[in-house]
Parts: C-alpha cells; sequence; structure tokens
C-alpha cells in the first residue's frame, strides 16, 4: 500500500455537507456526470476512482485486495479532505464499499445510498475466474461485453466504455478479488445510517431481489426500483436516480402544508386554497414547498422569532394586509399583545413612524377581533 491518494473530483460549496460518490467496477467518476453536478447545488461532492481506473495509481491495491481496503483508501480520501461525516453513494463495487462503512464505521457514515449493488455478490468462483482471465489477456473481451453487462439493449455510454478497456487490468483483477470476498448479509442488521437502495428494474448483475434483501435487514431502509433502468443506472436513468438520491439525502418532503396550518390556521389556508386557480396553483405550491417547507421548517430559529422578523419586514414594506394575517400568526406562535407591540415600537425607529402607525392600527384591529 503507498501513501497516495485515489484520484477524485469535488464540486459544490466547500461549506456544503459532504457527499461521497463510488463508482462501478470498470468504470470511473464520470459514471456521475448526469448526477454529481445536480447534486452539487446542496453538497460539496467528492467523486472518486477505483485503483487503476480513470485518474488513480494501479498500485494503491494489489491481488487479494478487500473491499475492507479500499473502504480504507476513501476514509484516507475523506481525511486529506478534512471531512469527517459524510452522506455516500455508490454503484455495484461502490456501493459495496458503502455498506462497509456503514458497518465497519458508522460514525463517519451521516446517510447512504447503496445503488444496484449487493451484500454479496453470488459467491467468490465466477469473480475468481474473471480475475484469472484479466490477469491472463487484459480487458479487451470484457469491455467488449460491457454494453450487455451495464445497460439495456440500444444503450451505450461509450466514455464509461473507453474507461473499461483503459482500466489497468492488475488493479481491476484486484477489484474482482474484492467482490470474490465480500459478504456482509450477516451485518446489515448492524447498519444504522439512514439507507436507500436503488435498483435497476432490468439489471441482471445485481437483480432488485439483491437489493430487496438488503432493504428487508437494513433497519428503516427505503428501496426503490427503477424501471428500464439495467446495472449502471445513474448513466442510464439519470433523472430517476437524482430524484430518488435527492429526497434521501435532502431530508424528503418537508411538513411545508402542515407547517403553515399550523401557523397560519385552517381558516386562512382552506380560503386560499378554495381561491386557487390553474394560473394561481403553482405559486400556491412554490409558498407551502419554500416558504413553509423550507424556511419555517428549518429549526435554526423558534417561530417566535420568525414572527418577530416577519412582522418587522412586512411593516418596512408596507404589506399591511399581509400584517395582519401575520399578527394572528404571531399570536398562535406564542407571541404576547405586549410582544407584538414591542416589535411595532422597534420599526417606528428602523422603518419610520408612519409605517408604525399604519402597522399598530392594522394589529389592534386583529387584537381587537381576539377580545371580541
Amino acid at each position: 500500500m503507498t501513501h497516495k491518494l485515489l484520484n477524485h473530483r469535488t464540486e459544490g460549496p466547500a461549506s456544503a455537507p459532504p457527499l461521497l460518490l463510488g463508482p462501478s467496477l470498470g468504470t470511473s467518476s464520470a459514471l456521475w456526470d448526469k448526477v454529481a453536478p445536480e447534486l452539487s447545488i446542496t453538497h460539496r461532492v467528492v467523486r472518486w476512482d477505483l485503483p487503476g481506473h480513470g485518474g488513480s495509481a494501479a498500485d494503491l491495491i494489489g491481488a487479494g485486495a478487500t473491499v475492507g481496503d479500499l473502504a480504507g483508501l476513501v476514509l484516507a480520501l475523506a481525511d486529506s479532505l478534512g471531512i469527517e461525516r459524510f452522506a455516500y453513494a455508490g454503484v455495484s463495487l461502490g456501493g459495496a464499499v458503502g455498506l462497509h462503512l456503514a458497518v465497519h464505521h458508522p460514525g463517519r457514515v451521516a446517510s447512504l445510498a447503496v445503488v444496484c449493488s449487493s451484500a454479496h455478490f453470488n459467491g467468490a468462483k465466477p469473480w475468481q475466474e474473471r480475475a484469472a482471465l484479466v490477469r491472463r489477456e487484459g480487458l479487451a473481451e470484457l469491455a467488449e461485453n460491457a454494453n450487455a453487462r451495464w445497460f439495456t439493449a440500444g444503450f451505450t455510454v461509450p466514455e464509461l466504455v473507453r474507461d473499461h478497456r483503459d482500466a489497468d487490468p492488475a488493479a481491476y483483477a484486484a477489484c474482482c478479488d474484492a467482490l470474490a470476498a465480500f459478504d456482509l448479509r450477516d451485518r446489515l442488521p448492524e447498519i444504522s445510517s439512514p439507507t436507500l437502495l436503488i435498483a435497476g428494474r432490468d439489471d441482471p448483475a445485481t437483480p432488485p431481489a439483491h437489493l430487496r434483501e438488503i432493504a428487508d435487514a437494513v433497519p428503516g431502509a427505503a428501496l426503490v426500483e427503477i424501471p428500464g433502468a439495467s446495472h449502471l443506472a445513474p448513466a442510464q436513468c439519470p433523472q430517476a436516480v437524482l430524484t430518488a438520491l435527492r429526497a434521501h439525502f435532502d431530508g424528503g418532503a418537508k411538513r411545508g402544508m402542515e407547517v403553515r396550518r399550523e401557523v397560519l390556521g385552517d381558516a386562512h389556508v382552506d380560503r386560499a386554497q378554495a381561491r386557487q386557480t390553474a394560473f394561481t396553483a403553482r405559486f400556491q405550491d412554490f409558498i407551502s414547498r419554500y416558504a413553509w417547507g423550507e424556511i419555517w421548517t428549518d429549526p435554526t430559529l423558534t417561530r417566535r422569532e420568525r414572527s418577530m422578523i416577519t412582522l418587522t419586514a412586512l411593516v418596512a414594506h408596507g404589506h399591511y394586509d399581509e400584517l395582519a394575517m401575520h399578527v394572528r400568526a404571531a399570536r398562535r406562535n406564542g407571541l404576547t399583545a405586549e410582544e407584538i407591540g414591542a416589535v411595532l415600537l422597534q420599526t417606528a425607529v428602523y422603518c419610520g413612524v408612519p409605517a408604525a402607525n399604519s402597522a399598530f392600527a392594522a394589529a389592534q384591529r386583529v387584537l381587537a377581533e381576539e377580545e371580541g
């Protein structure tokens, strides 16, 4: 083993939560080309290459390598980047690395997605035979048949096939050794990271049953099957894979409508929905998903604090009809009449006396309704 690191590519903001993406045997980080850029909007995405694949040195592993050895290389890469805890998604062999990390290094894996992979790869013999073939004859023959193993009929990604042909035979064979020895079925119930399994419905290498086996064993795991996808689902069906990964890593659907009702009240939301038309539907969806599902669900500020900020902003812009609605919301969020008055008095200093005067009038009408 050398001190060299796996070749990698980093995308996204340095301050964003880290997400490591692992490749399948015979491919490079290009496997994620249609998915990684979109994930990098919300994550610091780090794609890595297997030893002897893409830009990674072949001598990072040798004959008799294990998935644990590959996981160690991934941890060394994370350490070099200052990444302690990360989300992880991997395809096939890359997915096996993720399972190993989740079992043996649970403190490092914040959440896990295993794509077109397995907790075992049909026993040692086929992988031992493939390793022997590659050590003897190289990768040309396997690369010729790559499309049949990776994609449904008529689909190909020439760059990935070229990566397969150009991989180092010794390193490829060592990766086959790792697959031959891999079997984590007995350890799956120990996985505590939130786990998503993604299966390609037409995957001959790791059929959906292999992913269902993991989903059934890992506590709380979720399973998505993608129709029309074979073994390299991120390359063949990137939109479906992206949708599943986003839902998993970004926390899924937030409680936008529930929070909206809690803050504004059922009567107001029911009226808004009753008034909704085809013209306003997308705007209502926008409000529920972003204002209520993203901002108001963020635990950084309490709802009381959010109400204070909202009242101030509405006064500053003169939105007095909306202000009345949010005075009611502020009461629902626990603010007293005296606290609301103090907020509006603050606006007199920073937004102007005429604005505060109109705000006090609007608020007084709402508070009087409560008393009445």
